[in-house]
This record gives C-alpha cells, structure tokens and sequence, in this order.
C-alpha cells in the first residue's frame, strides 16, 4: 500500500509538474502570439518552392520577421496546425515585411500567398525601346529580352494586334507584377489594358470617320506626340483628318523624328534636319501622303477618343506658340502669319 501511495504521489507531482509546464508554455505561445515585433525597415524574404512549414518559419525568422524561431515553430504546429486543424499550404514566393508584426499576420500573408509587388509607369507618347527602359528600370525584365518581342509579328498576331509589332498597342498605365514576371504577360498585360481603351474610344466614334483599328492607332499616336494640352487633341485630330480627306500631306515632325530614327538604326535625336524633311521614307509624312504605316508611340486614351471623334473646324494648320498650345489657322495666308510670329520672330527676340 505504501508503494501505491508513493506512486501516486509521484504521478501527481508529475501531472501537476506537466500541468505547470504545459501552462508556462500556453501562456509564453500566448505572449508570443499577442507581440508585435519587427522594425520598419523592409524585410525581403524568399521562400522557395517545395519549402516545408519548418523551413518556412526558420527563413521568416532569420530575416527578423519572426521574433523567435522556437515559439513561432510551436506555435505554428500546436495552434495553427493542430488545435485550429488549419492544412493550407504556405505559398513561395518573395515577401516583403514592414512595421511591428503578430506572428498570426506575418503567417497570413504566406497562407494567402501576398507576395511583394513591383510597380512601374508608361507616360502616354512612348516608343517601344522607352517602355522597354522603363521596365527594366523597376526590376520586371530586360530590354535586351522585351524588344525582339515588342518587334515579334508573331507575338502581335497572337495577342490580337492588327501591326507587325507593338508600337503604339503598348497602352500607358501603371502596372503591377511580382517578382520576375515572363516578359510575354507582361506584354499581354498591356496590350489587354489597349484594347479596352480602344473599345470605349471605338465607342464613341463619330460616324464620318472610317479609319480602322491600326490607322486609327497610327493617327492617336501622332494627336499624342504633337500637343500634351488635353483640350487641344480633338482640334489637332481635325486638322489631320481635313487634310487627309483633301488629300494633303500631314507634315508631322514626330513622324520625321520617328523616320530619322529608323534610318538611323534606331539612334533617336530631337533635332530635325532639312535633309531629315526630304528623306523619303514610310514614316516621313512630308515626302509621303497620308498615313504612315503603323503608331510612332503609344498614345493614351485621350489621344485614341480624339482621333475617333473630332472636334468640328475648318483648320488646315496649327503653329506652336512654344509654350505647349497652338495657334490654328483655316488658310496659308493665317499660317504664314503664325510662322513669322511664333517661330521667325520669337526665336529672333530670345537671341538677342
């Protein structure tokens, strides 16, 4: 009986030592559950594919997301995976972390799979070497690689691109990416976000005009480089479509800039020489009539609804008055008027 009674005693001391135990630890899992911790520096984390949970938390530890690897192990195990019985996987990819986190949050974001996201932006009237540099700029792929594809017939007609290329169907936006997106989506991503630009722009096209999807490109593309002023577009966009249905050549520098740089191998300059204006070329809209053959930049969407939907006028010609707007003149003897004052005399004054 005396054996029993020890034994008994000896199995409730360690009952009530387990009890102790298992009550230091819930409260110090509790205390760690509750704690915030991390600084507000970034911290970028990558958890590769295949990763298991142990392996998870020893990378989110180490980094300082996780104040201590042994309590958020435990933690994950007994109270995530085991009493809230919680199977979802862990996802890979690049996590970035900011400010003081609870272990609950830090472990959400994995759960969810809320990756660390790059972000870059196209200004309306870029070329594709330009869109190309800004991509590779924040991080999302390199030029070497997007330019064959921009240029890639292939790739145009896969995506629904009435051209051999991309110029112009590249729409300006800021867009999102994780890390190391194929440069085909992001591609595909741009052009999707053109296309419904051009149907709520198609939308509102007036009757009269019956330019189609690529001319229509080609001509917002010009209205784009020509004036930054949103009033103005509509009014430019009549001038060319007067001078289209007279039959008149559209004279356009940015199509002489955009046949210069062709000419050249792709080397672009903002200076535009008189043997640059008699070059004959596709793209140079002083020596050839009508259109050129496809976009010279990407035009935004108020570039696209202009040269859909004209303003009504009866111009023939606009002349800078090199402070971003344009005189517009109906007649020769109005533009050469223009000319004299604002380019002749203009330049003359701030020479001397």
């Amino acid at each position: 009986m005396r054996a029993l009674r020890i034994a008994a005693a000896l199995v409730a001391i360690a009952l009530a030592a387990a009890a102790a135990v298992a009550a230091f630890e819930l409260r110090e899992l509790a205390r760690f559950r509750d704690a915030p911790y991390g600084s507000e520096e970034e911290k970028v984390v990558e958890i590769p594919a295949g990763a298991g949970p142990h392996q998870v938390v020893r990378l989110l530890a180490r980094a300082g997301v996780l104040s201590d690897e042994r309590l958020a192990w435990r933690w994950l195990r007994w109270w995530k995976q085991g009493w809230k019985r919680d199977r979802r996987p862990l996802k890979a990819g690049e996590y970035g972390f900011s400010g003081a986190l609870r272990p609950d949050e830090v472990l959400e974001k994995v759960y969810r799979g809320e990756v660390k996201l790059y972000q870059f932006t196209v200004a309306e009237g870029l070329r594709m070497q330009e869109i190309a540099g800004v991509i590779e700029q924040a991080g999302l792929g390199r030029a070497s690689e997007l330019l064959p594809l921009m240029g890639d017939p292939a790739l145009a007609r896969e995506l629904g691109v009435p051209s051999d290329n991309l110029e112009g169907f590249l729409f300006p936006d800021t867009y999102t990416f994780p890390r190391g997106p194929r440069p085909r989506a992001v591609l595909a991503a741009m052009v999707q976000r053109f296309k419904a630009a051009w149907r709520d722009a198609d939308a509102g096209r007036a009757p009269e005009v019956k330019l189609d999807e690529k001319q229509a490109v080609t001509l917002a593309s010009i209205i784009e480089k020509e004036t930054g002023q949103p009033e103005e577009r509509p009014r430019i966009a009549c001038v060319f479509h007067n001078r289209l249905r007279r039959g008149m050549r559209l004279q356009t520098d940015p199509t002489v800039m955009y046949a210069t740089m062709l000419r050249h191998g792709g080397r672009w300059s903002q200076n535009i020489t008189r043997a640059d204006l008699l070059a004959v070329h596709p793209y140079n809209t002083y020596t050839v009539a009508g259109l050129p053959p496809g976009p010279i930049a990407s035009p935004g969407a108020a570039a696209l609804r202009a040269a859909l939907h004209p303003a009504a006028c009866n111009d023939l010609y606009f002349v800078s008055r090199n402070d971003g707007t344009h005189v517009f003149c109906p007649d020769l003897v109005c533009h050469n008027a223009a000319v004299r004052r604002w380019q002749v005399e203009f330049f003359r004054h701030r020479g001397r």
